[in-house]
């Protein structure tokens, strides 16, 4: 990949194997890669599953696959085009009559920062896979994998952890990279709850309250609720009491399940007040 989209190459054999391993590969898995790059993980991932799905938005990459003296795996289907705009599901589903069913697939990706949260949110789209490994900013990685309470503990924290748990298999030191990056990286795993904290109908509505909520983060919760649903402050302190929170916390103290049960007792409220300036 090139410096305008953001692209980084990982170059480091030991880090390669170390993202296949955390995906858990099965004989006869589906895999959907986003990004091919020079295709170096998707070559090692190959041989361990029955079919890999990967996209790339480089035009002169892709065609670089295509055109490659040492060509991809047989069971390798290279989609050009960008992953956001993409439809996932109908991908999987459109391969050959042989092909893997893409029931409990997994999806893999070396994620440029600039479209992190975007393709964090396309991965936990319902149908959910079975698990997700990204290689990420590490920057953004603590941000995921954060514990209630911390500086790091965010909007993005609690609506990723809402839906799936996190891990961190390991960071990444910017050397294992051609070109090298200026900060480092880290490799996460995503594996989605069953049941989920919160309803794919409900997750709209949450992520935009978890916007606004942090959007207030210095604040308690009292004064941030009240500015956001216009309510007075017995009644927020009647409903911060139902949920089993102090109305002296602040947003990043709450857990991601606290975080729903406050959403669904106020976000209808929410949504029609205006947001806060950021």
């Amino acid at each position: 990949m090139g410096r305008p989209l953001g692209q980084h190459f990982l170059a480091d054999r030991a880090i390669l194997d170390a993202i296949v391993a955390a995906l858990v590969p099965q004989f006869g898995g589906v895999v959907l890669e986003v990004g091919a790059g020079t295709g170096s993980l998707t070559r090692r991932l190959a041989p361990r599953v029955g079919r890999v799905v990967t996209i790339e938005r480089d035009r002169k990459l892709a065609a670089a696959l295509r055109g490659a003296a040492d060509p991809l795996p047989s069971n390798v289907e290279l989609v050009e085009g960008d992953a956001l705009d993409l439809d996932w599901h109908g991908l999987l589903a459109a391969g050959p009559p042989s092909a893997v069913a893409p029931a409990a697939f997994k999806v893999v990706g070396n994620i440029p920062y600039y479209v992190t949260s975007p393709l964090l949110d396309k991965a936990l789209t319902p149908p959910l896979p079975a698990v997700i490994v990204y290689l990420v900013q590490r920057e953004v990685a603590d941000r995921l994998a954060a514990a209630p309470g911390s500086r790091t503990f965010g909007a993005l924290t609690a609506g990723v952890q809402a839906v799936a748990t996190v891990e961190r298999i390991r960071n990444v030191a910017a050397g294992a990279f051609r070109p090298p990056p200026r900060v480092g990286s880290a490799v996460v795993r995503l594996t989605p709850r069953e049941p989920a904290y919160v309803a794919p109908a409900e997750l709209p509505g949450f992520r935009a309250f978890l916007a606004r909520l942090f959007g207030q983060r210095r604040k308690q919760l009292r004064r941030s609720l009240q500015n956001l649903t216009g309510l007075d402050a017995q009644r927020v302190e009647a409903i911060l009491g139902e949920v089993g929170v102090a109305p002296e916390d602040r947003p990043e103290m709450l857990t991601p399940q606290e975080l729903v049960t406050l959403h669904r007792a106020v976000g209808s409220l929410t949504e029609t007040r205006p947001g806060p300036k950021l």
